[in-house]
């Protein structure tokens, strides 16, 4: 890797500790700027908004990250349903780097940029339809086999997840407890329970 790619690639993960800390709008370029250790100058020659590192971040560092971890182990999944049950169960209580009073990282980007900047809306759509389809895929797969009743809609079931995902993850972050996250997951074992 070239100096200045090691430059980029440092100022967006530094970035990205920061924002994933404090948020996006409270983190200011200049503390990304000390964070980093370089020079005002050698940041904007690679971003020439907080805006733009911020879609950065998003493209280069969680949507890889995303897809590695919430799609690909439901491509190769034999049982949709256990599959997604394992991959919530790991990253809510077994990840190590997402934390209960900081929640999810592509959650807390919607919260905070959805609302004001289109290209982070279309970015963030794009994170959480791929990991909805990834699951509607898998479902099927599994209503093929006869794993699933059915009668039941992938689609449906995906977004039921997903909603549940992204809400308990806000109510992790108001607790500051990983409790609700053992609440949900016992919901969501009775949930596919039924649809089995």
């Amino acid at each position: 890797m070239k100096k200045s790619q090691e430059t980029r690639l440092h100022i967006l993960q530094t970035a990205f500790q920061l924002i994933y800390g404090k948020g996006y709008q409270t983190t200011s370029v200049d503390e990304i700027i000390a964070g980093t250790k370089v020079t005002k100058g050698a940041f904007y020659y690679h971003f020439k908004t907080k805006d733009e590192m911020g879609l950065a971040i998003l493209n280069e560092l969680l949507k890889p990250t995303f897809t590695a971890h919430f799609i690909k182990p439901l491509e190769s999944s034999g049982n949709a349903l256990e599959s997604i049950y394992n991959l919530l169960y790991a990253i809510l209580m077994e990840d190590s780097f997402m934390t209960v009073e900081n929640g999810c990282p592509a959650s807390n980007f919607t919260q905070e940029m959805a609302p004001w900047n289109i290209e982070f809306t279309r970015t963030l759509n794009e994170l959480s339809k791929d990991w909805e389809q990834a699951m509607v895929d898998a479902i099927e797969k599994s209503r093929e086999k006869g794993l699933i009743r059915t009668e039941a809609e992938a689609k449906e079931i995906a977004v039921f997840v997903l909603s549940g995902y992204w809400g308990v993850r806000n109510l992790g972050k108001l607790e500051n407890s990983k409790e609700v996250y053992k609440v949900f997951l016992k919901g969501l074992r009775s949930y596919f329970d039924n649809l089995s």
